[in-house]
């Protein structure tokens, strides 16, 4: 799976990520740091990769509709500190089959995980 780490995440998540199996790079291997959010997006978007973030503002479903791009992926866990952030990342992608949620938005806190499917598949 191709993934996008926006800036807010640790360098570090992005080798975790690849040592599960995915082609993640982050937004500052691109010189994105400190893009706007849509022009993180429209990159992710590009490259078809599925976007990894904990801003909130990735989760707007008018800004970024389900099915208008890879997908979305927000991330909120109880701490964010980056160890625990990372932590909590891996955890999912370990246990999740993450192809199966392309297009979507998906929002993982530590009780739940609540996808948004493209209308597409909602038939």
């Amino acid at each position: 799976m191709k993934l996008k780490l926006d800036e807010n995440l640790s360098r570090h998540l992005k080798d975790a990520l690849c040592s599960l199996g995915h082609d993640a790079i982050t937004a500052a291997d691109e010189g994105l740091l400190s893009a706007p959010d849509e022009t993180i997006a429209a990159a992710a978007k590009t490259e078809d990769r599925l976007l990894i973030t904990l801003d909130v503002e990735f989760a707007n479903l008018n800004k970024y509709p389900p099915g208008s791009h890879p997908g979305i992926f927000l991330f909120r866990p109880r701490s964010l500190g980056p160890l625990t952030v990372n932590e909590f990342v891996e955890r999912f992608f370990t246990h999740t089959e993450s192809q199966s949620l392309v297009g979507c938005v998906v929002v993982v806190d530590p009780k739940r995980v609540r996808v948004r499917w493209p209308e597409r598949v909602r038939s």
